[in-house]
């Protein structure tokens, strides 16, 4: 009779140890993809579109000009084949010229199409004279990453306001200094006059973003407030 009662007894035992080592395994598997999950969470959030995330470095020369319609400056350059694009590849560098949508009263022109002070600052004034006539007020920025040479420029209607340039020596120096160059302390210098070994005037080259974000836009801090914005024009042009 006692191993009779105890037979039910056994099986009920085996059972509840069977569901404890189930919940056990159940509880171990639950931890386990909780513990991916969290892992998992701050790499889908690096992941996470933004338009500001997917624009590349600030270019080595660009012009930001002001008050003005993309195909405005479009027409001011003379550029044709004209294509899609946007801000991720136009700040590259590869298109002869890439243009902006207008952001925050701004549009943003750079390439390979844009004139570099250090091969001939004669052309590069004649260029941004010639554009400033068009659309008014320009400004220009160059920082050459190999060899620290750099430039900024400010016209209105053609006309020269401020533009400094230095190439190894000082090339382009126009206009009264303003009040943004002296805030982010650049070290500027006349024609014909050279500081030592160059270290102090190489080092306006880390400044040039710093004076556009002041003047106008750094490229590379732009934050784009739609996906319309996020995509300007590419192409070629005639224009010098």
């Amino acid at each position: 009779m006692d191993s009779v009662n105890a037979i039910p007894l056994m099986l009920l035992a085996m059972q509840g140890l069977a569901l404890g080592i189930g919940f056990i395994i159940l509880g171990w598997m639950l931890a386990i993809h909780r513990r991916e999950r969290l892992r998992a969470k701050p790499l889908a959030e690096k992941r996470t579109p933004s338009f500001r995330s997917n624009l590349p470095r600030r270019p080595c020369c660009w012009l930001a000009i002001r008050s003005a319609s993309p195909e405005a400056v479009r027409l001011a350059l003379g550029i044709h084949r004209v294509e899609p694009c946007s801000w991720a590849e136009g700040l590259t560098g590869e298109y002869e010229f890439f243009i902006s949508p207008r952001v925050h009263g701004w549009v943003i022109v750079t390439g390979m199409g844009l004139p570099n002070p250090t091969d001939d600052v004669d052309a590069t004034f004649l260029f941004l004279t010639a554009v400033s006539k068009k659309v008014g007020h320009v400004q220009y920025f160059y920082a050459s990453r190999l060899l620290h040479h750099h430039a900024w420029a400010r016209l209105d209607d053609g006309c020269v306001t401020r533009a400094y340039a230095w190439a190894g020596e000082t090339v382009w120096n126009q206009g009264i200094e303003t009040l943004p160059e002296i805030e982010i302390g650049a070290k500027l210098f006349g024609y014909g006059e050279m500081a030592a070994c160059g270290l102090e005037a190489e080092s306006n080259f880390a400044k040039v973003p710093q004076l556009a974000a002041r003047w106008s836009l750094d490229p590379a801090e732009v934050k784009l407030n739609s996906p319309r914005q996020a995509i300007g024009i590419a192409g070629g042009s005639a224009f010098i």
